[in-house]
This record gives structure tokens, C-alpha cells and sequence, in this order.
């Protein structure tokens, strides 16, 4: 997919998010209009296959200069397909350079701390790919639906209190921008017809029922509050060190082409070369080829 397809999909900043402005269920460029169903999936398919030599390409530079981390940040509503995304998407590299973290609900520990605190532990170092499966973001979305965790943190919810969060968001993503990090945020984003079915799909299918969850279907009950939550964090913290992208997820296949396409140009635009070898690298290589040969 072009590259000006992925510029349209990023958030520019200071400008006000209105989701129901962005298509979810958007199936590619003008070329691809034409396809349905299974003849969509295979030429996503074949997109993504190209993407993932790209990323594994991209990956042996980012691990071999050791110069720059990427962290990729991954939100969406129940059932928008992270997993599955994370899953196909970063099949392609290795694992011994990629670190996938998942969130659940705080501990006791985690909420005598900052908010941030707990996702600042899992950054990735310089050198290698940390994904974040929901991510400190979290703490401007959840916690602003439900705001009775706040009174686990001794705060109250208000609006100096979500704008004071994400000022510090940004201040965190521009310190890590400034040292090396290369951040790229994902919004999942799925209709709500299509988290229907989904969910359902969990529900017919018993090889789909470790999947389920009561909380999915207590949480879509939010569904409004979530895409304003949603509308406000995408708005104040997409930024140009750290961008944020709305990912039309309704056909999953086009969502994971979409992502790795935008990865793996990431890390190539940081236009890393493999380092040159020393003198002493270089004589050390000669005197293992005539130990080899001999």
C-alpha cells in the first residue's frame, strides 16, 4: 500500500478527531475497491508478506547498529484484533530482538505509583522492537470511563486532571523521541456492528470460547463514553515525534497490512546502515577464514 495511504491515516496535530470522520470499514486503495470477501484477504495477504521482508530486514538494522529502540503502541476496542495483529504482523522478526508486553488491571503496587510508572519499566532498550498491548494510554481512557480507579490512586476525575495527563504523555513520548525511541501508535479502529459480530463469532465457535469475556459485553455498554475518551486522547497526543494512526480494522487482513507497511518504513526512514567492521574486527575475520580453510 502506498505511502500516501498510510500519511492519511496518521492524526495531525492539533487537530480535533471526530471517529465517526474515519472509515472503519475501509478495504484499500482505489486499486482494490473491486475485491470482496476471500480475493481482499489474499492480495492483504500478499502485501503483508512483502512488509514482513521489509521488517525483517528493517529489524537486523535496528539490532545491529544497537543505536535506536521502536516501541509500538497498540489500542482499540474489545475485539478490534490486536492480538491477531501482533500475532501476523511481527511473525516476520526476531523474537530474540522483539518484546510484546499486555496490560491488564494495576496491582495493589502498581497503583501506589504514578500512572506511568508501570509502563516506563517495559520500554524497550536500543536495539530492539517493544510492543505495547494497550499501553499507558489506558489511564486517559478506562480510568476516565470508569473513574472510580482514580480513588484507588487517591485522585479525582476532572478535566485539569485528563489535560494534565496528557501533557505528560507527550512529555514522556518527546523525552523518548529526543533519546532514541522511535514511537508509532495504532488505533484498532472497528465499527461497532463489527465487535457484534465478533463477539459472537467467540460465542458460536467453542474452539473461540477461552476467548470470551463477561467484561466485553459490560464494556460495550460504554461504547459512547469509549469513542469520546478515544476522540480527546487522539486529538492531544498525536504529535510528529509520535504520531498516532487510525487504522480502519474492520476487515482484519487490511489493518495488518496497513501496520506493517507503516513499521517497517518507520525504522527504514531512520536510514541506518550496518556498521562498518574495525581493523581489528577485519584482521580477526582473516585470521578465522585461514584457520577455517586450513
Amino acid at each position: 500500500m502506498a505511502h500516501d495511504t498510510a500519511e492519511d491515516l496518521r492524526v495531525k496535530p492539533h487537530t480535533k478527531v471526530r471517529l465517526r470522520d474515519w472509515d472503519s470499514s475501509w478495504a484499500g486503495p482505489k486499486e482494490f475497491r473491486h475485491l470482496r470477501g476471500d480475493q481482499l484477504k489474499q492480495e492483504a495477504q500478499e502485501i503483508l508478506a512483502n512488509n514482513l521482508k521489509r521488517l525483517s530486514d528493517a529489524q537486523d538494522l535496528l539490532w545491529s547498529t544497537g543505536e535506536f529502540a521502536l516501541l509500538v503502541v497498540l489500542q482499540g476496542m474489545d475485539a478490534a484484533g490486536k492480538d491477531g495483529m501482533i500475532k501476523h504482523v511481527m511473525s516476520g522478526v526476531n523474537p530474540q530482538g522483539c518484546e510484546v508486553t499486555s496490560f491488564k488491571q494495576p496491582t495493589a503496587e502498581d497503583l501506589q505509583h504514578d500512572f506511568l510508572w508501570r509502563y516506563i519499566r517495559h520500554l524497550p532498550e536500543r536495539g530492539r522492537i517493544g510492543i505495547f498491548n494497550r499501553s499507558y494510554y489506558e489511564d486517559v481512557l478506562v480510568v476516565r470511563v470508569h473513574p472510580e480507579w482514580l480513588a484507588k490512586q487517591h485522585l479525582k476525575a476532572s478535566r485539569s486532571l485528563w489535560r494534565g495527563r496528557y501533557e505528560d504523555i507527550n512529555a514522556c513520548e518527546r523525552h523518548l523521541t529526543t533519546n532514541r525511541t522511535v514511537v508509532r501508535k495504532f488505533f484498532l479502529h472497528i465499527s461497532r456492528k463489527e465487535q457484534k459480530r465478533r463477539l459472537l463469532a467467540r460465542l458460536n465457535d467453542p474452539q473461540k470460547y477461552w476467548k470470551f469475556s463477561e467484561s466485553d459485553l459490560a464494556e460495550r455498554a460504554y461504547w459512547k463514553d469509549y469513542v469520546e475518551a478515544y476522540e480527546d486522547a487522539l486529538s492531544a497526543t498525536s504529535t510528529k515525534q509520535a504520531p498516532w494512526y487510525i487504522v480502519p480494522a474492520d476487515h482484519k487482513w487490511v489493518a495488518r497490512a496497513l501496520v506493517s507497511e507503516i513499521l517497517a518504513g518507520a525504522i527504514h526512514d531512520i536510514k541506518l546502515k550496518i556498521p562498518a567492521p574495525t581493523a581489528a574486527q577485519l584482521s580477526a575475520i582473516r585470521k578465522a577464514k585461514h584457520l577455517l580453510q586450513s
